[in-house]
Formats: structure tokens, C-alpha cells, sequence
């Protein structure tokens, strides 16, 4: 069983003082359109630099968890996994460069001719508060205030000058990298259900029925981090694989030509089918589609195929419990797509019933659960990230929230009890607002 030296405790210390730099879809974009060795390796270099800081964080923050929840093994094992993945992001030996690639490398590339454009700057996120998913910056030497300057001169990479060929220790180095973060990647697929079976454990412990708000705000800044984490390293292995295969529209894991409709029936789809196993039904409540054929802008399908699904389970889910399972025929649940300039927003309307209005708050907390007894939590349960049983998980809605919050859209509930409940869907098309994580 691996364990962390105390002087690997020690760096993970030390890159936790610095600050995350955040990025924005349409910087991953620009950046990684016909990646070439040199620029693969510049993203490289900012990854082994990036991740570190990002991952050490975390487990700062699962080693400091109050009334004993960083005890919980099931904690102590997720916060090993971050500590093992930081280890080996900087033990991977890099080349030794002359000093004429060094100053290659640092020279922008030229596309189409012409120099390229330095990528865009990322906005504030708008759909998030200043600080409120950041990653805390320690000032354990009086020289915090330098130290985020630093990082605010680490630019997200721009393509490298690639008239000519690379020396091969670039190409060996950038495969190397890529298969450490597979690596990591496989690692850290059950972190989402042991970190929650690690909350089950303490509940279980403590006697304690629902998380307060300090557990609560960390899942969130845990969560968000681990969507950023694995954003940039899904884009990264991707980008890797692409400079073999080409995919038309797809630049790493994102669409520039998202299709909302197509996404859309395929997670209507699989709600429909997640909801007649779960009730043994004949037919699920039907789902009614308002969305022009061709309605694209530039996202990751995998995202938004997640949020679309969770929140359809949870409207097709109310929808037969307030009606009952044995119903022949029931209420048509409606999602409206809208196009607007900054916004794609999408309403969810069914005739579930409702939340009473003093529940609302509770929707968005973690582990809480309308349904009678929490299923026991399979390790392999979200192998894929996205598997999901149909409810008693507790975690469907605030995550698609922080998926939403995370490319500067939001998620947003607004119920009528009694009668049923509308989510709001609001997706950022403008993709320049920043990851919320400085």
C-alpha cells in the first residue's frame, strides 16, 4: 500500500502556497487547434507546473477537515491517491534542451501564414462569487503576495514556433507525460463515491443526520477543483491522441459544434431507460422536445450529456412517485431550448409535485436524499464519471451545478408545490469566462 514520505509532505506544502491559474474554454480552444510536438510540449510544461499546485491543494484540504472527517479512511485513501499523482507529475524526468529549442520554443507560432494571436484573456466568471470556489493561498512565509504575482505571469501555453522539426526527446517526453496522466486519470475515477462513502462513515460515527455548511462549501471547492483537474487532463490526453486523428469540430474532449438537440434525445433517452428498469415500467413518462435542429455553439458534449441526464432522472423520477408506478398514463415532462446571445438556456418542466419551498436550500446539499434508504456505494460505481443509479445518491443536482458554474453558466430550480418543478439550465456561450478557481 502506497503512503506518502514526510518529505513529499513537505513539496505538497510548499506548491500548495501558490495559487491555481484558471482557463477558459475558449483559451483551450484557440490553444490546441493542430497541436504540433513543440506545442504539445509547451502545454506539457504548463500542466507539470499547474497540476501540482492544483493537487497539492487538495490535500492540504482533505488533511484539515474539521470534527474528524479527514480520519475517515475512505478520506485518508482519496487524500493518498492526490499525494501519489502529485509525486509522480514532478518525478518524471524531463529532457535536457539546448539552448536553441529552449529559445524555439519560446517564440509563437505562426498560423496561416501570419504570427498567431495571443490567446484571448479569460473574464470573471458570472455565474460565481469572487473567492468562492478558490483555492487557499497560504502566506506561510510572509511572501504570499509575491507568490500569487508569480503565478499571475504563468500565462496559459500559446502554440510554439513549428517550422522545422523537434529534437525526438520532445515527442518521447510528451507520450511519457500523456501516459502518467492516464494513469492518474484511472486513479482518481472512484474519487466522487469515496469521498462520499468517506462522508457516510463519518455520519455513521458521529451520529450526525445532514453535512453542515463547512463540509458542505469544502465538497463544493473539492468537486469544482476535481472538474477543473480533470478538464485539463482529459483536454490534455486528448489533444495527445488528436495529433494522430484529426476529429472534424472536436478540439480535444470540446465540440466547437455542440449539438444541443442531438444531446438532448440521447439524455431523454437514457433517463427513459434508467427510469423503466428502476420502476420495472412499461413505458417511462414521455419527454417532450422544444429545440431548433440546428442549434450549435462550442462546449464539452460530455458535460452537458451529465447535467441533462441528472436533472431529466430526477423530473421523470418525481413524476412517477407522485403519480404512482402503476399509472398507464402519465403528465408529458417539457425541455424548452431558448437562444439568446450570452446564454443556451434549457427548461426542464414536469408535473412531479413539487419541493416544498423550505426544502429548496436542501436540494443543493450533498448526501441528502428524498429517498427512504442510501444504497451502498459501489467503488466502480462512476468509473465512466457519469453512471448514476436513478436517486438516493444525493449528489445529481449540486454536481451538474458546479459542471454548469464551471464554464460560467449556472443551474437554477423553481418549484411549485403541489404541482411540479422547472430547472433552469443556463449554458455560457460567450466561453471566455475563466475556470472558478483562482
Amino acid at each position: 500500500m502506497w503512503k506518502p514520505s514526510e518529505r513529499l509532505m513537505e513539496t505538497i506544502r510548499h506548491y500548495a502556497s501558490f495559487p491555481a491559474t484558471g482557463v477558459s474554454l475558449r483559451q483551450m480552444v484557440q490553444f490546441g487547434d493542430r497541436p504540433s510536438t513543440g506545442t504539445l510540449f509547451r502545454a506539457s510544461q504548463f500542466l507539470s507546473e499547474e497540476l501540482p499546485i492544483r493537487l497539492a491543494h487538495r490535500v492540504q484540504d482533505l488533511g484539515e477537515l474539521p470534527d474528524g472527517l479527514s480520519e475517515m479512511p475512505s478520506i485518508k485513501r482519496v487524500q493518498d491517491w492526490y499525494a501519489q499523482s502529485f509525486e509522480e507529475i514532478i518525478t518524471l524526468p524531463r529532457p535536457s534542451l539546448t539552448q536553441e529549442v529552449k529559445a524555439r520554443l519560446l517564440r509563437p507560432g505562426r498560423m496561416n501564414g501570419g504570427p498567431s494571436k495571443i490567446l484571448s484573456e479569460t473574464t470573471q466568471n458570472p455565474s460565481v462569487r469572487e473567492g468562492q470556489y478558490r483555492s487557499s493561498v497560504t502566506a506561510g512565509n510572509g511572501n504570499g503576495v509575491a507568490k500569487a504575482h508569480a503565478a499571475a505571469g504563468r500565462r496559459y501555453f500559446f502554440p510554439a514556433d513549428d517550422r522545422g522539426d523537434w529534437p525526438p526527446e520532445l515527442n518521447d517526453y510528451n507520450q511519457r507525460f500523456a501516459k502518467t496522466l492516464q494513469q492518474i486519470k484511472r486513479r482518481h475515477d472512484g474519487v466522487v463515491t469515496t469521498v462520499a462513502q468517506g462522508i457516510l462513515e463519518w455520519k455513521r460515527a458521529r451520529q450526525r443526520m445532514q453535512i453542515d455548511s463547512t463540509i458542505q462549501s469544502f465538497l463544493d471547492r473539492f468537486y469544482m477543483s476535481r472538474i477543473g483537474i480533470r478538464m485539463l487532463i482529459g483536454q490534455h490526453i486528448a489533444l495527445t491522441e488528436q495529433t494522430h486523428v484529426k476529429h472534424p469540430n472536436y478540439v480535444g474532449i470540446i465540440c466547437t459544434k455542440t449539438n444541443v438537440r442531438d444531446i438532448a434525445l440521447e439524455a431523454i433517452e437514457n433517463a427513459r431507460f434508467v427510469c423503466e428498469d428502476y420502476y420495472g415500467l412499461f413505458e417511462s413518462p414521455k419527454v417532450q422536445l422544444v429545440c431548433k435542429e440546428d442549434l450549435n455553439f462550442m462546449y464539452v458534449p460530455g458535460h452537458l450529456s451529465h447535467m441533462l441526464f441528472e436533472t431529466l432522472k430526477n423530473s421523470l423520477r418525481a413524476v412517477v412517485e407522485q403519480h404512482g408506478a402503476d399509472k398507464d398514463d402519465f403528465p408529458v415532462t417539457k425541455v424548452i431550448v431558448a437562444e439568446g446571445k450570452e446564454d443556451i438556456t434549457i427548461k426542464i418542466s414536469d408535473e412531479g409535485g413539487g419541493i416544498p419551498r423550505s426544502s429548496i436550500p436542501l436540494v443543493w446539499t450533498y448526501m441528502y436524499t428524498t429517498v427512504e434508504q442510501t444504497p451502498n456505494l459501489d467503488p466502480d460505481f462512476d468509473k465512466n464519471d457519469f453512471k448514476a443509479p436513478m436517486a438516493g445518491f444525493g449528489y445529481g443536482l449540486p454536481i451538474s451545478r458546479l459542471y454548469a458554474r464551471y464554464f460560467g453558466g449556472d443551474l437554477k430550480l423553481i418549484s411549485m408545490e403541489g404541482y411540479g418543478t422547472d430547472v433552469y439550465l443556463h449554458l455560457n456561450r460567450l466561453s471566455s469566462s475563466s475556470e472558478p478557481l483562482q
